[in-house]
């Protein structure tokens, strides 16, 4: 009689333990497989277009999406008619801001601000897959990012726009994961 009772209690704890693993591993977002359609394979990353008054953001941010997408995602790099899909984008603003200043007006803590608007399409289909925009009759825009630096302590607009062009990436590589 004893030893059912401990096998009882072993099995309760038992599925108790995986009820509780299967609950916790399922809630935090997690997905067996890749996170994007399996169905692409490919993808040419066009150069941004710049709308704005800095150069050369358009080619660290085509850079950097590339890269990200290297490092994150199954999707290949092609370009030109291999490619089954193509991601444009176009940067509409890039701005510094200035949060503080001394006494002096000097800046003593600025913000970058990047909007991009981004189209990934499907060039088998003629659909497109996924798409972010600014609304122009709105407040409100899709895909923005920004970071603060201050000159004070050493940093410069360099690195922060450095760090707006590498969230803009990752952003943009979150969008295409699992638009499906």
């Amino acid at each position: 009689m004893l030893k059912l009772s401990r096998l009882i209690t072993r099995r309760a704890a038992f599925r108790t333990t995986c009820l509780a693993l299967t609950l916790s591993l399922s809630g935090c977002g997690y997905v067996v497989g890749p996170a994007n359609d399996p169905c692409i394979s490919s993808v040419e990353v066009v150069t941004f277009k710049n709308e704005t008054f800095r150069r050369g953001i358009e080619l660290m941010l085509t850079e950097a999406v590339q890269k990200e997408i290297q490092k994150r995602s199954t999707i290949r790099l092609v370009k030109g008619d291999e490619a089954q899909t193509r991601l444009t984008g176009r940067i509409i603003d890039f701005r510094k801001n200035v949060l503080g200043e001394t006494a002096f007006d000097d800046g003593r803590e600025l913000q970058t601000t990047m909007v991009v608007e981004v189209t990934w399409e499907d060039l088998r289909a003629g659909r497109i897959i996924t798409q972010q925009t600014v609304k122009l009759d709105a407040d409100t825009v899709a895909l923005a990012t920004q970071s603060d630096f201050a000159p004070e302590v050493g940093h410069s607009l360099a690195t922060a726009l450095n760090t707006s062009v590498l969230q803009t990436a990752r952003n943009i590589v979150d969008m295409m994961d699992a638009p499906w």
